[in-house]
């Protein structure tokens, strides 16, 4: 059964996930992303390139069985889709933000009636319904930023990142509604049916990510140092030790560190004797 994969078309999203695709073993056209529909050359996969915030409904609709999008944009349109793989990119939060000139410090300072612009109609009217807050959501399409300066609205609700362009048009953040990040979601009937497609997918997925977290690290050291060594450099199980031809006072280990460590690990490693020192990226991690 052809399993069928929205993933976004432009924006934050949509380079991110198509590198994740390519590096899980996905071949695919260089230009995929100027398609509105591309199919997989190595397995029976179609990919549609739809809006991020489409995605959802989509997937809800049985039109594809998966996607990739925001997890803001998933609990925006509140459907029934299966949370399956958290992605670790595109990380923002909505927040809540007015002007410096209005002088607010918290949510509690926000008059009763306030106008909220916001392109999170649904999410906004939550939050400010949890607080007891009676506002006037606007709902808005982009540039939610400018609002308040023209009359619009008094505050926004919008995704932030750094918080650089908040500051940019004099605007300060009073609160967090969520974090969120980029996510795997399918939909639940193509779980029953497709479960091994949409799992094996992800775990294909999943293992790309941790690859990228890590190197495959290489050395001879000498034979007496190999406690020390195996103590320094643990990895998943240890490292892998192998004799050297010719040469019983070395030994060759390879071992998997993570990324952070390989600077200390190496000086570690020159520290002790070791030779022949050989950091390389791992393309999947399968633990």
């Amino acid at each position: 059964m052809t399993l069928r994969m929205a993933v976004p078309n432009k924006g934050r999203l949509n380079e991110r996930s198509l590198e994740l695709l390519r590096k899980s073993g996905l071949e695919m056209d260089i230009n995929w992303g100027r398609r509105l529909y591309a199919a997989a050359d190595n397995q029976d996969m179609e990919v549609m390139f739809v809006r991020a915030q489409d995605v959802p409904r989509f997937i809800h609709s049985g039109t594809v069985d998966m996607g990739i999008t925001g997890l803001d944009l998933i609990l925006e349109a509140d459907l029934d889709v299966e949370w399956v793989l958290d992605l670790d990119f595109g990380h923002c939060r909505l927040a809540v933000a007015a002007p410096e000139s209005a002088g607010y410090s918290s949510i509690d300072d926000i008059p009763e009636g306030a106008k909220v612009a916001t392109s999170f109609p649904n999410l906004a009217w939550q939050f400010f319904a949890g607080r007891d807050k009676k506002v006037e959501i606007v709902r808005i399409s982009g540039a939610a930023e400018i609002t308040p300066h023209i009359g619009v609205a008094d505050l926004i609700v919008d995704l932030v990142s750094s918080g650089s362009t908040l500051r940019t048009n004099r605007l300060v953040e009073l609160d967090s509604i969520m974090h969120s990040q980029a996510v795997i979601v399918a939909n639940p009937e193509s779980l029953q049916t497709k479960g091994k497609e949409i799992n094996d997918l992800a775990s294909s997925v999943e293992s790309v990510l941790l690859a990228e977290k890590k190197k495959y690290l290489m050395a001879d050291i000498m034979t007496d140092t190999l406690p020390e060594v195996e103590r320094l450099f643990p990895g998943m199980a240890g490292p892998t030790v192998m004799n050297i031809a010719g040469r019983d006072d070395m030994v060759a280990i390879h071992v998997v560190i993570d990324k952070s460590e390989v600077y200390d690990a190496v000086n570690s490693l020159k520290s002790m004797g070791a030779k022949g020192i050989l950091t390389l990226p791992i393309d999947r991690l399968v633990p």
